[in-house]
């Protein structure tokens, strides 16, 4: 079974021209480490495809330079050219990271991780380490207690509000954390009640202080949990819209407003000038530019008269680049066709019209320059509408243009397929199945996802 759905994968992968990957590491139950692979890309239909290629067992040290080495072997064992990727998507592991620059691969950091970091920063505050400590308290006196559980129920009903259970925050994931606070801060009356009821829980009440610095948290970060949930999905394009998210983040969303508290102030200002240096690298900032631009969604609407000449020139200089490819035949002649050639010049020198022949410049720059403008002036495509579908549409009309969508628009925004492949291995390799072999593992999670 594992052979046949390989086979397949491997003969749709061949028909692929441009491809994004990402990549992470991950213990098992068995601490057992693996090194994934999956790969995205834009079929000939214009439907995004995601595809986990390994799970590979990494006995050796978790150097850069090895695992540079798998990761390279992992394309050349699915016949993936190297210079056919157009990025890879990683979260800020050192290792990984090295890996990714010792095989000069184009990087772009996972959104997901350093809006993670980004938030974990702004909270380092004394004020909000003890309200959330306090929180958490008060989930686990209600999480080991059915009783209590069920007065919070009664309390509840008896004071209209939703039928909701308390939320435990898991440390690795912030977006936990901030529906921790947003379940204490909506139960806040009822949880009072229940736990000024009992005298050994009396202690866990919490104070206004504590109230007002979980809601300073909540209304800096409460606008940002539907983000990390958006821009991780697999089926839809997501990368064109960092550069939006980003200036809709300044402009909005974390602009500092006058009825903000001073917490809230401060939260909002770290999160967002952290995710900003994140960003300033010219080369990731002229990758997701270019991404922005072919997605008819924004186009040029997020950028500068500077910006928009800059991409509208590399745009060119790319397109131009595939031509002279396609064109340069002189690597596949064979030595007749060589020789026929050399003749037919020969003959073509002769003849009368060959002294009154001019050269004719080169209309490619322009047509491309053209067919890059035309675009650009089409009227944007609706804001919920899916890319991919506008240029299934429009292909013919921009047959250039769409070859750079292609290409570009495949690349994730976050690290997610690895991280759900891991969630996969997990489920996989649990306490009843922890003498799976590593060859086994990597052949079920490949099933699983496949």
């Amino acid at each position: 079974m594992y052979e046949k759905a390989r086979d397949q994968l491997a003969a749709s992968l061949a028909c692929v021209e441009f491809y994004a990957s990402t990549t992470d590491i991950w213990s098992s139950r068995t601490t057992e480490p693996y090194l994934s692979l999956t790969v995205h890309y834009i079929n000939s239909e214009w439907k995004l495809c995601s595809s986990c290629l390994e799970t590979s067992y990494l006995p050796e040290d978790h150097t850069g330079q090895n695992i540079a080495n798998d990761l390279r072997e992992f394309l050349q064992s699915w016949r993936l050219k190297e210079e056919n990727q157009v990025c890879v998507t990683t979260d800020s592991g050192a290792n990984v990271v090295k890996a990714v620059k010792l095989n000069n691969w184009s990087r772009l950091s996972c959104f997901g991780h350093r809006l993670h970091i980004a938030i974990e920063r702004s909270l380092k505050d004394t004020r909000v380490d003890r309200a959330v400590s306090v929180g958490k308290k008060i989930v686990s006196a209600f999480s080991h207690s059915w009783k209590r559980q069920r007065a919070l129920q009664e309390v509840q009903r008896d004071m209209g509000l939703p039928q909701h259970k308390l939320v435990t925050e898991t440390p690795t994931r912030w977006g936990s954390k901030q529906k921790m606070i947003q379940r204490l801060l909506e139960q806040e009356k009822a949880i009072t009640q229940v736990l000024a009821a009992d005298r050994s829980t009396r202690h866990l009440v919490p104070t206004w202080q504590d109230i007002e610095v979980l809601d300073s948290v909540n209304k800096a970060l409460g606008p940002l949990l539907e983000f990390t949930n958006a821009l991780s999905a697999e089926d839809y394009v997501t990368v064109s819209c960092l550069k939006p998210v980003l200036q809709l983040f300044s402009s909005d969303i974390l602009q500092v407003k006058e009825n903000d508290t001073d917490l809230t102030k401060t939260i909002k200002n770290s999160v967002l000038d952290y995710l900003n240096s994140k960003y300033e690298d010219p080369e990731v900032d002229e990758l997701i530019a270019l991404a922005t631009m072919l997605d008819p969604r924004f186009r040029t609407q997020y950028m500068g008269p500077e910006e928009i000449e800059v991409m509208k020139a590399r745009a060119v200089q790319e397109m131009e680049s595939y031509v002279s490819v396609q064109s340069g035949t002189s690597d596949f002649e064979t030595p007749q066709q060589a020789s026929a050639s050399a003749s037919d010049a020969k003959r073509l020198k002769k003849t009368l019209g060959s002294f009154f022949k001019r050269a004719v410049p080169d209309k490619g720059v322009h047509a491309m320059e053209a067919e890059l403008n035309s675009y650009l002036q089409c009227s944007p495509a609706d804001s919920e509408s899916n890319p991919l579908a506008w240029w299934k549409l429009h292909e013919i009309n921009f047959p250039r243009v769409s070859r750079l969508a292609r290409k570009y628009l495949c690349i994730p925004a976050t690290s997610a397929a690895s991280e759900r492949l891991f969630s996969t291995g997990g489920n996989i390799v649990t306490c009843q199945r922890s003498a799976l072999k590593p060859a086994t593992v990597n052949m079920l999670v490949f099933l699983a996802k496949n």
